[in-house]
């Protein structure tokens, strides 16, 4: 693999496109000092008491655990969304951003990224689609009326032995146990029709870069393969424009016509 080549590559297919397709896995937010709880050793090193307990990422973010263990999921759930709020998206992001305003059809992101990092750093809501929802928002753990409310006024303080402290988050609408809008593991009560409303947006992005033969490049980055609908999205949307996928990963940068394997902020300075 010649590194240069590639960069070389890159760079050029992001100047001539006409219209930017961005996917993003949980990769993109590491050089904004987020955990991208890689292996059980990455997601124990961000929540000691889930070590303790001896409970990795898939089991931990599971819905059941707002019913069995509410102060546990919220001091989880409460954590990261205090963190995902205080963080300042790097620089990656506006150099994105800032090659996407130049473009005549402009760019839609595609992330499994539940932090808003995205809309944080002035994408529009209009632009993003979150496969796995997003935590600025909160349902019903019963979603009694199919609807979502923000959660801007949500603060949740984290007491002794990684417990939320009362009165935790509740339902306008039925006073049961509110959660997060995100798609957990064995999760069958999501509300998924923000996201449904984000896919037909894209979707009707794609139909008109086809009918008007725009010129398409796809960047996606941080990846990985462990929950792979990133990826998977990337590559059908090559295929389909049949343009080269820009694929930057550290680790797993393979199965892409263009490798980059470093950070996100690393590839993004080389090639905007």
């Amino acid at each position: 693999m010649n590194i240069e080549e590639n960069l070389h590559q890159a760079k050029q297919l992001l100047e001539e496109a006409d219209a930017l397709f961005i996917t993003a896995g949980a990769g993109m937010g590491v050089d904004s000092g987020l955990p991208d709880f890689r292996g059980v050793e990455g997601f124990w090193n961000a929540y000691p008491k889930a070590k303790e307990l001896g409970l990795r990422f898939e089991e931990m973010a599971n819905p059941e655990w707002f019913d069995s263990d509410p102060q546990l999921a919220w001091a989880f759930y409460g954590h990261r969304l205090h963190l995902y709020r205080d963080t300042v998206p790097h620089e990656g992001f506006r150099k994105l951003l800032e090659l996407s305003n130049t473009k005549k059809y402009g760019a839609h992101v595609f992330t499994s990224n539940v932090d808003g990092q995205f809309q944080k750093a002035g994408f529009k809501e209009e632009q993003v689609m979150e496969c796995h929802g997003s935590i600025h928002h909160l349902q019903c753990i019963h979603n009694c009326q199919g609807k979502l409310w923000s959660a801007d006024d949500t603060f949740i303080e984290i007491g002794e032995g990684f417990k939320a402290k009362e009165p935790l988050p509740a339902c306008p609408f039925c006073g049961a146990m509110a959660r997060p809008n995100i798609l957990m593991f064995g999760d069958f009560g999501w509300e998924y029709a923000r996201t449904d409303r984000q896919r037909e947006r894209l979707a009707a992005w794609m139909e008109r870069l086809e009918e008007e033969g725009a010129k398409l490049a796809i960047i996606e980055m941080g990846a990985g393969t462990a929950v792979p609908t990133v990826r998977n999205t990337s590559e059908q949307i090559a295929n389909r424009f049949n343009v080269p996928l820009i694929r930057i990963n550290p680790r797993e940068s393979f199965r892409a016509r263009i490798q980059l394997p470093m950070g996100a902020i690393e590839a993004l300075s080389h090639i905007i």
